[in-house]
Parts: structure tokens; C-alpha cells; sequence
């Protein structure tokens, strides 16, 4: 077979099983651990499979993001430790953009000590904490509410984030893969875009478990990005890969899923 044949294969025995290991595809398609490897990585590199140990699986589809409150108890104690490493970024005295999600939140309580800086979201729950707890200079983006997720988006609230020069663009997202960052929600991309093109540094801050899930539409890629903050739940190889795009990775310690 040729490449694009076996990781045709892949896919379609990837359709009758949730995971297929290595050693099965190997004795299957009749090649070497190290062809199987290089297929399965072209495939992830796509978003099309997610590696898993000893074996691969589908990418997850996402079909609709969770609302504020429910993703809010969701993995408290990863999202506080990748918040916590990613605030270690800023410095006194710059200019941050700090993206909409409950980890942002994590970050942004993080910061409100730092002086001098100015601080601008879509995040109305971030907005509303460093208002109250720093004494930063503090902008909203405005724009069109998503209520579900307590933010902006759209090309309103992407306008409004053109006219800034940032220090550093904290990023966030639901899905991502090798390909890059996906969402459900058309409207958040231009945001997303815009911030990161603003930015001397773009850095993705994202728990592990969103790894691995795709949505109907890509948002970013990810060799825009200069830095990946996530947990130690991320596979090794998904890490190494990062590195070898130029891609900074930062990992806190992994945690126990769930609310710990």
C-alpha cells in the first residue's frame, strides 16, 4: 500500500473500533512499527486522529460548547494550575489580552497584583474580577454577547481588540489538535485571530482533556502560537511535537480530573 492508502486504513478500522493499537496495525498492514507511526502522525498532524498510548484513536468531535457555569466545575484543580503558569508570563507594566473561558478566570486572578499593567478581554466574569480586584486599566472589547460563555464576539468585538498593541495574547479554546484550534462558534475566530496578530507573543493556555476534540471550524493554527501552557496529562509525543513546530511548551504538574 501506499501512505495514503494505509491511513485510509487506519481511519476505516478506527470506525469500527474506538482505539486500534499499534501492534494491530503493524500486523495488519504488514509494515514496521515506525511506518505505522509516521502514518498515524500525518493523520494527527490533519486532526484527523488523536495518539493515545500504544495505540490511536478518532479526534473527538465537538458539537456545542458547555456553558460558564457547567465548564466552571470541570477540572478546577488542572485549570488552576495551568492558569497559575501561564500568569507567570506577565510582567509589570505590560499590555495583556486575555481571552473568554474559566481557565482565563484562573489566569486572571493570578494577575491582579501585577502594576502597571493594562488589561483587555471579552471575558465580562474576568472583567468583572480585576475591576473589582486590581488596579489595572481595564477594557472591554464589546460586541455581540454569547450569554452561554459570558463574552463577546464577532467582528465588533474583534474591531475593538485591532486597536491595541499587545505584550501577550493569552488564548483559549475548547478543541485543539496538532492542525490547530477549532470551534463550534464561527464568531469567535476573528477574536481569536486578531488577538494573536496583535501580539508580540501568543500563548494557548488549555488543560490537557481539550486536546484531542475538533469542531466544524477551524480557528487558529497552531504555528501562530509561540507558547502552549497545558498540564502533564498531555501525551509525551504531543508535547515533543509542539517543540519541534518552535512551539514553547510549559506543563504543571498532571492532576486528578475532577474537582480537586
Amino acid at each position: 500500500m501506499i501512505p495514503a492508502e494505509r491511513q485510509q486504513f487506519i481511519l476505516t478500522c478506527l470506525a469500527e473500533r474506538d482505539i486500534v493499537t499499534i501492534a494491530d496495525l503493524v500486523e495488519r498492514l504488514g509494515v514496521s512499527h515506525m511506518t505505522v507511526r509516521r502514518d498515524i502522525q500525518v493523520l494527527e498532524d490533519a486532526g484527523r486522529v488523536t495518539s493515545v498510548t500504544g495505540g490511536v484513536r478518532l479526534s473527538r468531535r465537538l458539537a456545542q460548547e458547555l456553558p460558564h457555569l457547567q465548564k466552571a466545575e470541570l477540572n478546577t484543580g488542572a485549570k488552576h494550575a495551568v492558569g497559575k503558569a501561564a500568569a507567570e508570563l506577565v510582567r509589570d507594566g505590560m499590555v495583556v489580552y486575555v481571552d473568554a473561558g474559566t481557565t482565563m478566570l484562573e489566569l486572571a486572578r493570578q494577575i491582579g497584583d501585577r502594576r502597571g499593567l493594562t488589561v483587555v478581554t471579552n471575558d465580562f466574569v474576568v472583567c468583572a474580577w480585576l475591576s473589582t480586584h486590581s488596579d489595572c486599566t481595564l477594557y472591554h472589547s464589546g460586541g455581540l454577547v454569547e450569554r452561554a460563555n459570558q463574552s463577546c464576539v464577532g467582528g465588533a468585538a474583534s474591531d475593538a481588540l485591532a486597536r491595541f498593541n499587545y505584550d501577550i495574547a493569552f488564548i483559549s479554546t475548547s478543541s485543539w489538535t496538532l492542525a490547530g484550534l477549532s470551534s463550534p462558534s464561527e464568531a469567535k475566530g476573528p477574536v481569536k485571530r486578531v488577538a494573536t496578530e496583535q501580539a508580540r507573543h501568543a500563548v494557548l493556555v488549555s488543560d490537557s482533556t481539550k486536546y484531542g476534540a475538533v469542531a466544524a471550524i477551524n480557528i487558529l493554527p497552531l504555528k501562530v502560537l509561540d507558547t502552549v501552557v497545558t498540564d502533564g496529562g498531555i501525551e509525551t509525543h504531543v508535547a515533543d511535537a509542539l517543540r519541534d513546530m518552535g512551539i514553547q511548551v510549559i506543563l504543571t504538574p498532571d492532576l486528578e480530573r475532577g474537582t480537586t
